[in-house]
């Protein structure tokens, strides 16, 4: 989601540029975020209802849940395998927020047996295990190997399983602090929360867009709500539905005064169409007509949402080498459909990066910055520092058209740091970072 709308670029110039645009010799230190306590669901507890249920009661593939289950003891968790710089440092802070916010009694163990084993391994032994994940929860295991030998067995089933005693988490070790952080986040709520993703979910990591890295405040509802005393492993969804209204009233007060919005629901088609756009297996050719389909099943459907949105967005991303103008109009599109929404700031921040890039790289530096100041601190308020270094970087551009070249060079320092956790090792850092500064047009 963070590739530059780099399709206006000049041509390269046969000069060596004039400016300095090499990171330093020594990169700043990796920036890590404090504390947050993330803002609470601006959605009502209805429409909150609904989702809680969709959650718990599907997979992704489609197939219904019997049953709800969740832990019904205390869980404990170990660590297994060779850690990641930053690892304990993110784990501990999710764990403090689990039982801060969700009010979930998890607590790490240092050897023997635990609820739940999170194995630290290379990208390369995931992707052995599952080609296509970047991480993965499995229940009734507690080890890659032990996954191995039960790949087929009915123990690891999700559709099969009935409650929740013994899981694994398998978390890669060699790639950036952002990506373990993200893994851990959505694969530990997994472990302990919903089974399913949801597409019309626009503040949740309970969703495939990959729009946050962290959980939500609406995330730490639904987590909290799941273990409620009201509820327990063995439920129907009926039994659920009937506990849910005051259980939300209880613990989210303030959606009792939303109105429901009540988004439809999504079909299997849109979801096809947009994962066949982005998935690498298909042609460009087959990828766009897909991407195409996705815009042409939103629009059909009259959705007016940040789904509707996504299908642009999907679109320009697709079109901004080869017909960039064409992925203007797919990316104005897409801000037009999310203006005035609730909770899709996230949405506009990552639209930022692709209309301020093609702003710099056109000299209308007040016009990138106008986009990139508000979307900064919407990444920096989501700790997504992958975002918010490539927009503080394209920000120092937009500076120096600007002429305000002191202010430029302490934004771009700044972006650094958080480049580092965002991007990981520093080669790929000052990629980035010349990237970004062959946008700005050359000085006539």
């Amino acid at each position: 989601m963070l590739a530059l709308a780099a399709c206006s670029m000049p041509p390269p110039r046969a000069e060596a540029p004039t400016r300095a645009v090499a990171a330093p010799a020594s990169l700043p230190p990796v920036k890590v975020f404090t504390a947050r306590k993330p803002s609470p669901p601006q959605r009502s507890n209805a429409d909150i209802a609904r989702d809680f249920l969709d959650l718990h009661f599907a997979l992704e593939g489609g197939s219904t849940l019997p049953q709800f289950t969740r832990f019904e003891e205390p869980i404990t968790l170990r660590v297994t395998g060779d850690p990641a710089p930053n690892f304990t440092r993110d784990l501990n802070g999710l764990l403090a927020r689990l039982q801060g916010e969700a009010g979930i009694d998890i607590r790490q163990v240092s050897g023997g047996a635990a609820n739940i084993t999170i194995e630290s391994v290379s990208r390369a032994e995931i992707r052995r295990a599952l080609p296509k994940a970047a991480c993965f929860v499995v229940p009734n295991v507690s080890s890659l190997a032990e996954f191995r030998r039960n790949r087929r067995a009915p123990r690891t089933n999700w559709s099969l399983l009935r409650n929740r005693q013994q899981l694994a988490v398998f978390i890669p070790n060699d790639v950036s602090p952002q990506e373990v952080r993200d893994c851990l986040h959505e694969e530990l709520a997994q472990a302990i929360g919903p089974l399913n993703d949801l597409y019309r979910l626009p503040d949740s990591i309970f969703n495939d867009d990959n729009i946050h890295a962290v959980l939500t405040g609406f995330d730490m509802l639904i987590l909290r709500a799941g273990y409620a005393p009201e509820l327990r492993t063995g439920m129907s969804r009926s039994e659920v539905a009937a506990r849910l209204p005051a259980i939300l009233a209880r613990l989210n007060p303030a959606g009792e005064r939303i109105p429901a919005q009540w988004l439809a629901e999504t079909p299997r088609a849109w979801v096809t169409a947009l994962e066949q756009a982005l998935g690498p297996q298909s042609s460009l050719k087959e990828r766009l007509r897909a991407a195409n389909r996705a815009a042409e099943i939103a629009r059909d459907l009259g959705w007016q949402d940040h789904r509707r949105a996504l299908s642009h967005y999907t679109l320009g991303r697709m079109l901004h080498v080869r017909e960039p103008e064409l992925a203007q109009k797919h990316f104005r599109t897409a801000e037009n459909y999310l203006a005035g929404l609730p909770a899709t700031s996230m949405h506009m921040a990552k639209l930022a990066v692709q209309l301020s890039a093609y702003d710099i790289a056109h000299g209308r530096g007040a016009a990138a910055l106008a986009r990139l100041l508000p979307a900064a601190q919407s990444a920096a308020a989501h700790e997504n520092a992958a975002l918010l270094s490539t927009l503080l970087m394209l920000q120092a551009e937009a500076l120096e058209l600007e002429h305000r070249n002191a202010e430029a060079r302490r934004v771009r320092l700044d972006s650094l740091g958080w480049a580092r956790y965002g991007f990981g090792p520093d080669w790929i850092v000052e990629a980035r970072l010349e990237e970004i500064a062959a946008l700005r047009p050359s000085a006539p």
